[in-house]
Formats: structure tokens, sequence, C-alpha cells
């Protein structure tokens, strides 16, 4: 499959983190995955496994207090990442001045490794005149820990009655004032420590003026290096750095593109003074996105310039772009389609205007596209039931809408976040086949949230288990259900309903999901795992090959490990899942 379709989406090393209450939550711990073109993946795991998390991330739809602290993901979509910018008299000459400044600054990359050194020499003497990294750290981890404390004892006071619960009150305000007092004496040590370095520091004379011959003799070097002016080579590619630099911002308005312009151009500064080597693609691409998506210069007319963009989601700083991807190329169908549709504006009135929004077409040809989609998902006499709002419909009838709303502008992925949980078991069976009925008709692919793995077996083509923020297997459906090989997977397949026999006990999974605000030392699922190895203590297992379809990581897949079989109840589970699932 994975040779024949086209990557649509490829997410590298991706880590999520929400601030919550003065803390670091890190909901996303390095994934990596790359997801087909008109493939059907399903992703599941345990309530607070980072399902929902993940696929937010690239739709634009984290929360104000979430940002992505690393990694990447790549959207591949020929359309979008097509970039065409007009040339006018005023974009030749902001080029040409662009391209004036950068060739200045391209004396500077012959400096970059003796500015590097006056850095270190200047790093170093900070370090000297402050705490080490490990004493920093621990001052940071003890603080963190008691300013939450603080919180939390402060937010349990606001719960007690004045009246009724004073003494409870008064027990509290003690506690904030010892945990006051706790936080200032930390801060007056940590001062004293910072203090006593630098003034043992100051006192060393002869550092000092090691210090002071070396710092002189590199900075006159520097200066020496820098007076060397730019070749024919660095004013070339120097050229095209402008062309993609105006590339790059051509689709913002006048102020916000002079802004940005004047942003990248210290960038590029810096990249020059620091000796990036932004001949590669990639490394030049890193520098752009620190400012705006990186536009990849193509070709030219004189009236135009035309390039294609690296459309990483991670970096995205303007809403504008959101606006042409959400919805138009990726769209999501909610679990509780109560909250996804307005009860005051009538369904049709609801479909109609994401279609006007996002495609070029009046009000009659919107009504007629959106009535043609009403009768795709399966509303009888839609004709009539398009001025009823959504109180009128039955949770079927809704989430049918809310799938019709998501793909009135026929994105190319539809994330479907739990979308049958709110139904009962026949019209979810409908649901599901309509997905499928209709992923045929418009060939979009399905991201698939659940927590169901009966769900999994009649929609996915393969299947990513997550558990503590991380992708801890990945297959096909085939692949996962018949010959998992994570002790997580076990657990799930284990947890399965349909597979408990007459008067025996329904398994479950011992023990509670990790804390995400902790740093997770070795098997996120260790602590729970009966067949933990010692090394799951120790060690973070690499994601271990399979088949080439197939991955999962723990270390019980290592040659080294013990050979270990899966749970009794989950072999041969073949006609089991057949039968109660109707695979």
């Amino acid at each position: 499959m994975e040779e024949n379709r086209k990557v649509l989406l490829s997410v590298k090393d991706l880590e999520v983190k929400f601030r919550v209450r003065g803390r670091i939550l890190t909901a996303i711990r390095g994934i990596s995955l790359d997801i087909y073109e008109n493939e059907s993946i399903a992703i599941v795991g345990e309530s607070g496994s980072g399902k929902s998390v993940f696929t937010k991330t690239f739709a634009g739809m984290l929360d104000s207090n979430g940002f992505i602290s690393n990694g990447s993901v790549i959207f591949n979509d020929d359309e979008l990442i097509d970039t065409v910018v007009k040339l006018t008299p005023a974009a030749n000459k902001t080029i040409e001045r662009l391209e004036g400044k950068l060739d200045e600054y391209a004396s500077l990359t012959y400096g970059a490794d003796t500015y590097k050194e006056i850095l270190e020499l200047k790093a170093d003497r900070k370090r000297r005149m402050t705490l080490s990294d490990e004493d920093d750290e621990k001052f940071t981890k003890e603080m963190n820990e008691l300013v939450y404390q603080r919180t939390e004892a402060n937010n349990l006071k606001q719960t007690f009655d004045p009246h009724k619960e004073k003494d409870k009150i008064k027990e509290t305000e003690v506690e904030v004032k010892r945990l006051d007092a706790e936080i200032k004496a930390l801060q007056e040590k940590k001062e004293a420590l910072i203090k006593q370095h630098k003034h043992n520091v100051e006192s060393d004379t002869a550092y000092q003026k090691e210090y002071a011959d070396k710092l002189a003799a590199l900075e006159a070097k520097y200066a020496e290096q820098i007076k060397t002016p730019a070749t024919n080579e660095q004013k070339e590619l120097n050229k095209i750095l402008a062309k993609e630099a105006y590339l790059s911002v051509g689709r913002y308005s006048y102020t916000k593109r002079m802004k940005s312009l004047r942003a990248l151009e210290k960038t590029l500064k810096k990249a020059m003074t620091m000796g990036v080597d932004l001949n590669d693609p990639d490394q030049r691409s890193n520098v752009f996105d620190d400012v705006v998506l990186h536009v990849r210069y193509l070709d030219e007319t004189p009236e135009q310039l035309h390039g294609t963009c690296v459309l990483n989601l991670a970096q995205i700083k303007y809403a504008g772009d959101w606006s042409q991807i959400r919805g138009s190329k990726i769209a999501t169908v909610f679990q509780d389609p109560m909250t996804s549709l307005n009860p005051i504006i009538t369904i049709g009135k609801q479909i109609t205007s994401i279609i006007l929004k996002h495609q070029n077409c009046s009000e009659a040809e919107a009504r007629q596209r959106a009535l043609k989609l009403m009768k795709q998902v399966g509303i009888p006499n839609a004709e009539n039931r398009f001025d009823d709002y959504p109180f009128q419909y039955s949770g079927g009838m809704r989430q049918r809408i809310v799938i019709a709303i998501a793909l009135s502008c026929q994105p190319k992925i539809l994330i479907c976040d739990e979308p049958t949980t709110a139904l009962d078991v026949t019209i979810q069976a409908q649901i599901l086949e309509l997905l499928k009925d209709l992923q045929r008709e418009y060939n979009y692919t399905i991201v698939f949230i659940t927590h169901d793995l009966g769900v999994v077996a009649n929609i996915a083509e393969r299947v990513a288990v997550m558990y503590g923020g991380q992708i801890i297997e990945l297959g096909t459906v085939e692949e996962v259900f018949y010959d998992p090989r994570h002790p997580y997977t076990w657990a799930l397949l284990s947890s399965l309903p349909q597979l408990a026999e007459r008067d025996t006990t329904l398994y479950s999974i011992t023990g509670t999901p990790p804390s995400l605000y902790n740093k997770i030392v070795g098997d996120a699922f260790a602590p729970r795992n009966p067949y933990c190895l010692k090394i799951d203590t120790i060690a973070e297992p690499p994601m271990f090959k399979v088949t080439d379809t197939h991955y999962a990581k723990t270390w019980l897949l290592d040659p080294r490990a013990p050979k270990i079989e899966k749970p009794e109840i989950i072999q041969n589970i073949h006609e089991k899942l057949i039968k109660s699932l109707n695979i």
C-alpha cells in the first residue's frame, strides 16, 4: 500500500506541550507517522493517551495553552503548496533591496567559526558567574513544585464555606503562608549562590586577564575575516534567497508583508553569522520557518514568481493560512453532533454557509450542493428537511449532517473524533458504512479516533495504538488484531467484551496511565505491564520493525529478550472476531 500511495501527511518527531497551572504537561512525546492518500487509519488507546491532541495539531485546533515544542507536520497538498506572486515594480524594488542587504551580510559567513568561539568564551564566563545547568534545573524543579503546591492550597481554600468551615480556611491559610515562606527562602538561597559564584569569578584576576586577552584576540581575528567580500556564487544564492523571501510573504497584506520581510532579513543575517549552509534546502527551510512558511523558488516570468511551499503545519503563524486549510483541506467530525451544530440556525443554512465561505459559487449553487450532500449522507426528503433546525433531527441524522458539512468542501483528510460514541449500536453501523461509501466517492483519507476496537475492525486499514503520548504499535488491521506485539495492545484486545466467556470476569487493565507532568523513564507502560522486564524501567524502547508495515515499541522484540507468549485469551482470536465484530 505504502509504495503505491502518496504520503499526504508526514509527522516527524512531534512533541506537544500544555501550560497547566504553572506546570508543563507533555501530551505528545516524539510521534513520527506517515498518513497516506485515500487510506483509513485508526488511532486507538485509552482516554488521555493523546489521540485527540495528536489530530488537533494538524487541524490547527490546539487549545490556547497548548503549543508544539518540537517536530514537523508536512502536508503535501499540490494545490496549497503551489505559490504564485505578482512581480510589480514595487515588488522588484523590494527584492533588489533585500538582495543587496544579503550581499552585505555574506561576508559574515567567513568569520562564523571565530564568532562561535567568541560566543562560547562568553558563555563559559557566564556559566562560571551563575549556576550550573544541573543546579539551575534542580532549583527550577523545586520552585515549580512549591508554586504548584501553593496554587493547589489556595484553590482548596476557595472551596470552603466561610460560615461553616472557618477552621479549614485558617488551616489552608497557614499552609499557604508556609509555602510562601519556603518559596521566598529558596529564591534567596538561589540568589545568594549566584552572587557567590559571581564574586569568585570577579576576584580571580588571573582568569579575568586570560579571558580579556582571549576575547580581544578573537575579536581582532573576526574583524579581519568579515572584510572578505561576497563571491559570485554567494551573490547568486542571495538572488534566490531574496526571491524566496518575497514568495514566502506574498500572500500577506502590505503591512504584514513588510514586517515579515524585515524579520526574515534579520533571521538570514543571523544564519549567515552562524555559518548555516543556506545551500542545503532543509537548513534553509528551518531558517525561514522561524518567521514564515518557506516557499522554494521554482521559476519566474517578467510578470510573476513561481514557487512551492513547504507546508509545515507545526510552523503556521498566520491565521489566514489556517482558514485555507481547516474545513477545505482538513475537516473534523466530532463526537457529539449537538455541540457541532448551531441550535438556532437551520440545517440548510449551516451547510451552505460553509460552501459559500470556501467555494466560489452563488447561493443557489450552494443550496443545490447542500441538497445533494444531504441526500448522499442519507437524509430522507432533503428538500423538506432543508429548513429544519437541529432539534428536529434525531441523533443519527444530526451526525449525518455534521458529516455532510465536513465533506462540503471535499477535504483531503477527514478526522473522525469518536463520531459514533454518542449513538446507539444500529446507528453506529450505519454511520461507519456511510463514511466508507463516501470515501469511495470523494477519495478522502479517514483518520479515525476511537477506543472501540470493534469500530477499528470495521473501518480501518491501518491501526496506530497510542499510550502515554506515543505510538507504541503500528500496523495493518490484520497485523494488530491477529499478531499484536506490544503488551499494551495485548491488554486492549484482552479487554474486548466479545472475547469474554460465560461465568468469567471481564479482563481490565490494572493501574492508571502515567502522569504526563513528569519525565517518563523507560517504557511508559512498565508500571502496568505484567510482562515488564528490568530494562523497561530504565530505558525507553526503540520502535522495532516486525514487517514492512508492522512496528512495535517494546523491549520484548529485542533479540536478547526472553520469549514471552501473548495472553491465552487473544490467541487464535480470528474466528471470535469474525463472528462477534462482523469483520
